[in-house]
């Protein structure tokens, strides 16, 4: 299961077709996944475009062809969301989509360069029976270099999400060490692929699986994976990993 993938064509930075995004979904597969969540952009720079609508008929369409080629993939619709002091008011309107357009978790991505406090966002959020997820903090300048700065997220309920390809070191030394260091602190519920290709962004969640297995323990490497993103899918509470791995390591 896979909660964050841009595997959508023509719609951001993932596959430009079809073709690309069969190939991308075929390859989604061949790394053990079955059901994967749709995450295109919205919001930041593609505010205006990308609404949830379009992603619906997007996710469709591509179910459609998958199903015409023999491709045993499920997607499901979900955004890579900006965090924009629009976004409940946007929610509101059904113009920005939780994942698995589920109405619980929405996957939502800071500006690159700059930390910004989101707190007033997730409370936001929280009033209404949302919780947010935030992607690859692992990946985030200033978040790798001083990961403690995020724990009055985690306080309020803010759940991380980790990419596989950094725990593989497929983004360089400091995320794959800050991916590391917060997978085993014990604050990471979810890894994902994230893949957007099959050149630099392809799928790594068996590679990242086998890892979290021979580090952490299986049972850690299958809450992560597996487990805590089906959760997501059908809207129930993730579970905490660290007590489950420490278990596993000592017993």
């Amino acid at each position: 299961m896979d909660i964050h993938c841009h595997c959508l064509p023509g719609l951001d930075d993932g596959p430009e077709t079809m073709t690309e995004a069969v190939s991308l979904c075929r390859a989604l597969q061949l790394d053990g996944i079955k059901t994967v969540i749709a995450t295109p952009h919205q919001l930041g720079q593609y505010d205006g475009q990308n609404e949830a609508s379009v992603i619906r008929q997007a996710v469709s369409e591509l179910n459609e062809v998958l199903k015409g080629y023999g491709i045993p993939i499920d997607v499901l619709a979900g955004a890579d969301v900006r965090v924009d002091e629009r976004l409940v008011r946007m929610l509101d309107d059904d113009l920005v989509l939780t994942l698995a357009d589920g109405g619980r978790y929405i996957l939502l991505e800071l500006p690159h360069d700059i930390f910004i406090d989101i707190s007033e966002v997730l409370d936001d959020l929280s009033s209404r029976g949302i919780k947010a997820i935030i992607s690859h903090p692992e990946r985030h300048r200033v978040i790798a270099k001083e990961p403690g700065i995020i724990s009055g997220w985690l306080q309020k309920g803010a759940i991380l999400q980790i990419t596989a390809g950094s725990l593989t070191g497929d983004f360089g030394t400091l995320a794959e060490k800050t991916g590391w260091h917060l997978l085993d602190s014990g604050v990471v519920a979810v890894v994902a692929t994230d893949a957007h290709n099959l050149h630099n962004r392809q799928p790594r969640m068996f590679a990242a699986h086998g890892l979290i297995a021979e580090h952490l323990g299986k049972t850690f490497a299958r809450q992560v994976c597996i487990d805590n993103p089906m959760r997501i899918r059908t809207g129930d509470n993730v579970k905490a990993v660290t007590k489950l791995a420490h278990e596993e390591r000592t017993g």
